[in-house]
């Protein structure tokens, strides 16, 4: 569902986006409207649900969590019994930062944020444990380039 947003709108969002701590009476002098309809167009976006839980972005790097893995999970299982149980672990693991399903040959791809080779080990070890793969194939990303959540608005 799409909903309809004005130009003010993704003004406000794109500032939110670069900086959701910023006070509303900074938001609103960018913008160029004033502190009150900025917060109801604030609001307004939560209840429809553009926004979402503001939370905050971290350094990994800087708490330890230097290795950073693609992880591409092929399965001849596609029963729904083991979808639910894929998704309940792959849920349950919080160095999974993404999961995705895809469409071709790969069936899921994973974002793991592990400390290092060792500690993704014991992540992959405990996952096959729990759930039957096929195929797993990690690759450990060499060079974060690009990162962002913000959509282009």
């Amino acid at each position: 569902m799409s909903v309809r947003l004005d130009q003010i709108d993704r003004k406000i969002l794109s500032e939110l986006q670069e900086d959701a701590a910023q006070s509303l009476d900074e938001i609103a002098k960018k913008v160029g409207s004033s502190k009150t309809p900025v917060w109801n167009r604030i609001r307004k976006l939560r209840e429809s649900g553009v926004i979402g839980p503001q939370t905050v972005k971290l350094d990994p790097e800087a708490l330890g969590f230097e290795a950073c893995f693609f992880v591409l999970i092929r399965t001849s299982a596609h029963e729904k019994e083991w979808q639910e149980k894929f998704l309940k672990a792959v849920r349950e693991r919080p160095e999974v930062q993404e999961a995705h399903r895809l469409a071709g040959d790969i069936d899921y791809i994973l974002k793991v944020r592990v400390q290092n080779a060792r500690a993704y080990d014991v992540f992959y070890q405990a996952l096959i444990s729990e759930v039957r793969v096929h195929n797993v194939t990690a690759l450990l990303s060499m060079e974060e380039i690009k990162s962002t959540t913000a959509l282009p608005l």
